[in-house]
């Protein structure tokens, strides 16, 4: 009998590693400011072999949205699986000064909203929704709070290695002025002087060689590229810094830097020419390239591409040097330019289809109900999460479940209800319209006039879901309760 119990013991223990090794890796790739026309294959001239190679080995949606059209309510949006208004992060937390030129003091700093603001701690992020064995490193972009209570080690991740806020500094690692590297709960500024694009590469190489083989991870690495870079100094925030060798893998420019008398924040400036931001731009999104395909190279070598889901997309539409072709707008806005964002996911071993182009309507909330459903782990039942599982989509097994979206920053608003999208861009109706997105992806032929009926529909489902919004349980950072 003693024997027999030992022998069922070692079999359910055998059962149950085989089931946890069964059970998929995932690697969430994030880019900042990325244009939907902004990759290789589309033949534009950017340099992105390796992100390239990844869309021939998953599948490209054509067709996929962020829940906000800048940094801050989009990433933590895929990280809940919930919308801006829902989870409390529907504005950037940031402080507008330095866009007229102030520098803070570091006491002052201390007490601003770019300091002390951050994530309502009732919301869960990925790591907190999936199993406990998961390994959950973070590096890059965190942009939810600087303070110990709202960072990625306090929200179930177990290593961190990034800047805090929305943007910095690639070599000094500095928010305007400010040094922003933190590794886990603790300011550092050991490396600066080195790109960061650079910097979280070796990190997340450094998760791989601890956790690959060992144990099933989560990896998150959220790049700042290709954002432009956040300094008072004109000639640096301007454009993108990149290093040189990637500079030099496109045409020289004629002409670097222009003076203009009337620079936007005050006073006479150097600026860089739209010519060097344009290459700037491209050298940086190629450097993040590079980067990725490391960490591809990685899996591959221990044996984990199989088992490993790996999604990249940018956190919203480009700007700067970026190419939205052919959408109508940029990061910021609620046109399509500044919402629907270059996504691929690889999920080999025949979970989704090599080489292919998915038009279906999806979008970053659907990443945390997918994961858990790949991971065959069910969500709480107590959290409103806004989001579908995908991968029955992206098989070709059925259509989609998304058939509405919303977007509202400030006062710019969007809503899409099947191909249909109302655009309203804040000033009065100049610069709003009704488009059928299945006729017109561009948003240029408004048919507010001939279909008044379809306009009244959209503006109401807008209201619908704004109601929804309000009566959702509230979270902070912005709104009164």
């Amino acid at each position: 009998m003693k024997s027999l119990f030992f022998a069922l013991l070692a079999l359910a223990c055998f059962t149950s590693l085989s089931l946890a090794d069964d059970r998929p890796n995932i690697l969430l790739i994030v880019s900042d400011d990325q244009g939907y026309n902004d990759l290789g294959l589309h033949g534009n001239g950017i340099i992105t072999p390796h992100l390239d190679q990844l869309a021939k080995e998953g599948t490209r949606l054509t067709n996929f949205y962020v829940s906000w059209p800048a940094c801050t309510p989009s990433r933590a949006s895929l990280l809940t699986g919930r919308y801006p208004q829902r989870n409390g992060i529907y504005d950037m937390i940031r402080n507008e000064a330095p866009d007229y030129g102030h520098k803070y003091s570091p006491e002052e700093y201390e007490v601003t909203f770019e300091r002390i603001g951050g994530m309502d701690l009732r919301e869960k992020l990925i790591p907190e929704l999936i199993p406990a064995e998961y390994k959950c490193g973070f590096y890059g972009k965190w942009d939810l709070g600087t303070l110990k209570r709202f960072l990625p080690t306090s929200k179930g991740f177990d290593d961190f290695y990034g800047f805090v806020n929305t943007g910095i500094d690639y070599y000094t690692h500095e928010r305007y002025g400010v040094p922003s590297m933190y590794r886990n709960l603790e300011p550092t500024t050991e490396d600066k002087g080195t790109y960061c694009t650079y910097l979280f590469e070796r990190e997340a190489l450094q998760f791989l060689d601890r956790h690959a083989g060992k144990d099933p991870f989560f990896l998150y690495v959220p790049f700042n590229a290709p954002h432009n870079s956040s300094a008072l100094d004109p000639s640096i925030r301007t454009t993108v810094q990149a290093p040189e060798k990637y500079q030099e893998m496109y045409p020289p420019v004629e002409k670097e830097y222009r003076d203009v008398e009337k620079y936007r924040y005050g006073g006479t400036a150097k600026v860089v020419t739209p010519e060097a931001r344009r290459r700037d731009y491209r050298a940086a999104v190629t450097c993040m390239d590079d980067s990725i395909g490391k960490m591809l190279e990685t899996l591959e070598k221990k044996g984990l591409t199989e088992n490993t889901i790996v999604v990249f997309f940018s956190d919203n539409g480009g700007s700067g040097g970026a190419d939205n072709t052919p959408l109508r707008g940029r990061k910021s806005q609620t046109w399509e330019g500044g919402i629907r964002v270059p996504c691929i996911v690889k999920w080999p071993a025949g979970k989704v289809p090599a080489g292919a182009v998915n038009d279906s309507f999806l979008s970053s909330l659907e990443l945390v109900p997918s994961f858990a459903s790949a991971i065959g782990h069910e969500l709480p039942e107590d959290i409103v999460f806004d989001g579908y599982d995908w991968w029955p989509v992206l098989r070709g097994e059925k259509e989609s479940p998304r058939s509405t979206m919303f977007w509202k920053r400030k006062d710019l608003k969007a809503a899409r209800v099947g191909d249909w999208k109302w655009t309203y861009m804040g000033d009065g109706e100049k610069q709003s319209g009704l488009f059928n997105l299945a006729e017109d992806i561009s948003e240029s032929n408004d048919l507010s006039e001939s279909h008044p009926e379809k306009l009244k529909e959209l503006k109401q489902a807008f209201d619908d879901w704004m109601a929804e919004m309000e009566a959702a349980e509230p979270r902070g950072p912005f709104r009164d309760f």
